[in-house]
């Protein structure tokens, strides 16, 4: 069942990334929060369902994303490439893509945008840390990096053209952690559910920067400067604690995965 309840629903929304492990929860999640969910990926998106409409647009063809946001009123933008990779797709999925997706959101007078960044914008900040949004970016890999143009991006399109922006440094969102890095970067999928509604309803948001996490007891990042945007994690990932810790007995303190936030992202590559 849907974790969010707003009153406030959109003639349009577009969800861009719809085939990928996040999109496919927010496909079923954000539809009754719109009268049309419009659904992009380059990968298969089935059939449309009802309020549904479908876009198969490469983020790099300019002029396809400029008809994709043709009558849009919101943008959730978790499309391009999501993990450590060569520079390459990176470049024209995070980059080109990413300024595609803002000019054609001008262009189209689109005034609100709910960016995926990620975690690993900050990875390089050590796991015995808490940082906030207004710590300096320390990324752990070209992924990040193109993470950080995504956020400066959006910073100057709210800054010159008053498009705001909500962008979350999504932690790890899956049904449950995988290992003890997670038990602080996890996030349920009602929590993101929470977090995604909250940046496309709350009335001013400006450029906002956001950590996507539970209520987990375990906490590398403090989320105090966005309390506007009205995000209140409900799931912790404390009760799947002793399961987790049973599977992962000891940790080497010489792998820099155990040291740095960003966990395998901090020694992935190179790919030459």
């Amino acid at each position: 069942m849907p974790a969010t309840h707003c009153s406030i629903r959109f003639p349009r929304l577009l969800l861009t990334g719809a085939a990928g492990g996040l999109g496919r929860e927010l496909r079923v999640r954000l539809k009754p929060h719109c009268d049309v969910l419009r659904l992009s990926d380059i990968a298969d998106l089935g059939v449309a369902g009802a309020g549904e409409e479908l876009s198969q647009t490469p983020l790099q063809d300019r002029a396809a994303v400029l008809r994709m946001l043709e009558g849009v009123t919101a943008v959730v933008h978790l499309g391009g490439v999501s993990v450590e990779s060569p520079w390459d797709p990176i470049l024209q999925a995070n980059i080109v893509g990413t300024y595609n997706l803002y000019e054609a959101a001008r262009r189209q007078g689109v005034r609100r945008v709910v960016f995926a960044s990620s975690n690993h914008v900050t990875g390089f900040y050590r796991q015995d840390e808490v940082i906030s949004p207004a710590d300096p970016v320390r990324p752990d890999g070209l992924y990040g990096v193109s993470k950080v143009f995504g956020e400066n991006l959006a910073r100057f399109y709210y800054d010159r053209y008053r498009i705001e922006t909500v962008a979350l440094r999504i932690g790890s969102s899956f049904t449950a952690p995988k290992d003890r890095r997670m038990l602080a970067t996890w996030m349920s999928y009602d929590d993101l559910e929470r977090l995604v509604v909250a940046s496309l309803t709350a009335p001013v948001v400006g450029f906002s920067v956001i950590y996507g996490m539970s209520d987990n007891r375990t906490k590398w990042w403090d989320n105090t400067s966005a309390g506007h945007v009205g995000y209140v994690p409900q799931d912790s990932s404390e009760r799947f604690r002793a399961e987790v810790e049973a599977g992962q007995m000891s940790l080497d303190f010489n792998d820099p995965a155990v040291r740095y936030q960003g966990g395998p992202f901090v020694r992935t590559g190179p790919f030459e």
